[in-house]
């Protein structure tokens, strides 16, 4: 259906989306001696007989609940509903009670997610019972780090989708939860990290059985630019000159292997095999490439790090999309790899800069998103995507943030909170987003009585 057709505005979109996702929920009573209601989480895909490309992944900030409490407590700040609230509450209850049991401490699949999702639920319901957890969890990913060559850490790879997640999820932590140990151990991990020579991300063989085994990723989530953003963001809390030249390095191994042209910049999806194909989202596209040079931007205010976060948004709207589909934005419109991950960009940017083009290319966005929607059952909206590039007949809908329907509601919201200068709200953005987190920019801001 287009966007005409349905004259939804993005919060409406994201009300229906929150409604598809509450027809996943699962609860659960409370445990022994508690009195405070139940816990719950969601489905992967609550239609009869649907599949997900997630199947399994139940507390994760990815694809589980940790993603969708984010997405709650955002509605319930857009809305003032507090039904969303407490949706978000329940969530977080039940991931107060399962973190113990998780083994894996990466903050977009592990535990440091968790603990992120708890320490926001804490912080916007109040309950310190929601902190405490959010400590407990924190304080095992602090306990498990670990001796390696050139330093310490947990699994060795300096990729956010490993050691630099975590280190990313224990900066938040020092901070929203008042632990400075958290920042120590979260600063000797990133030493080793600053230490390794950049590029050095091998991302095919047995990590990725899709990329010839030297395959060398610039992408954001598991490659040179996500690590760069990382080396960044720590030589803002710490100003150490050794993490801004070990980010510079990242940076640099980017811009060479990008195609420029005049005013546009794309970023290869590996190399050397893949240099034709140039992914747009945030996994291993502009979207998040630019996230690295916005970050560079922040702690420097070099004005050449801007350029390349412009340049990278100019070629996402020179490659025709979201009405064009290519070879690097197919069939797909979550977070991870799709429009709502586009969206994220051009309103962050917008908040940054200022610049009317990039609200106007986000409202764009965000009308491609709604008429995209299937809503035909009346239990809500999802959103229908082959989430693998490389299995375009898996056609799925999930409920997750960075692969479904809470992400894309998310994504919308922020939409709606962009422009709002006389009634300013925050936004929960997951540790890898550098952009503001309240979305009008500064100037709109001054003008407010």
């Amino acid at each position: 259906m287009s966007p005409g057709q349905r004259a939804e505005t993005p919060i409406t979109a994201a009300i229906m989306a929150g409604r598809w996702i509450r027809s996943a929920v699962v609860d659960h009573g409370p445990g022994p001696g508690r009195d405070s209601g139940a816990d719950r989480h969601w489905e992967p895909n609550p239609d009869p007989r649907g599949r997900s490309a997630m199947a399994g992944d139940r507390f994760s900030l990815y694809s589980g609940a940790a993603g969708i409490v984010l997405f709650f407590l955002e509605l319930a700040a857009a809305t003032g509903h507090e039904e969303y609230l407490e949706d978000a509450r329940a969530g977080a209850r039940h991931l107060a009670a399962a973190w113990p049991g998780l083994t894996d401490l990466s903050l977009h699949h592990g535990l440091a997610g968790v603990v992120f999702a708890l320490g926001e639920a804490g912080w916007a319901t109040g309950d310190e019972r929601l902190c405490e957890a959010a400590r407990a969890g924190a304080d095992r990913v602090a306990r498990a780090v670990r001796p390696m060559d050139g330093g310490v850490g947990w699994t060795g790879d300096p990729a956010q989708r490993g050691d630099g997640g975590i280190v990313l999820g224990l900066l938040h932590a020092a901070g929203m939860l008042g632990v400075p140990l958290y920042e120590e151990i979260a600063v000797a991990a990133g030493e080793r990290i600053a230490g390794m020579a950049v590029p050095g991300h091998r991302f095919g063989g047995d990590s990725c059985a899709d990329l010839p085994a030297d395959a060398v990723t610039p992408g954001f989530l598991s490659g040179t630019a996500g690590t760069a953003f990382l080396l960044a963001r720590l030589y803002g809390v710490t100003r150490d000159e050794r993490f801004l030249v070990a980010a510079r390095r990242g940076a640099d191994f980017v811009r060479t292997v990008s195609l420029v042209t005049e005013r546009c910049a794309l970023v290869p999806h590996h190399v050397p095999q893949g240099r034709g194909l140039h992914y747009l989202g945030f996994c291993s596209g502009s979207a998040g490439v630019a996230r690295m040079f916005y970050e560079l931007y922040r702690v420097t205010a070099d004005p050449g790090d801007l350029d390349w976060v412009e340049r990278l948004a100019h070629g996402v709207v020179q490659s025709g999309v979201p009405g064009r589909q290519t070879a690097g934005y197919w069939n797909v419109a979550c977070q991870c790899c799709g429009t709502a991950g586009l969206l994220e960009l051009f309103v962050g940017l917008w908040a940054a800069t200022g610049r009317e083009a990039h609200l106007d290319f986000a409202r764009s966005l965000a009308a491609n998103l709604i008429g995209r929607a299937t809503g035909h059952d009346g239990r809500g909206y999802r959103w229908y995507q082959a989430y693998r590039r490389l299995r375009p007949w898996e056609v799925t809908a999930d409920t997750g943030y960075m692969v479904g329907a809470a992400g894309i509601g998310a994504a919308l919201l922020h939409l709606d909170a962009a422009g709002r200068a006389g009634e300013p709200r925050r936004l929960v953005l997951p540790p890898d987003n550098p952009f503001p987190a309240i979305p009008v920019p500064a100037a709109l801001l001054r003008r407010q009585p």
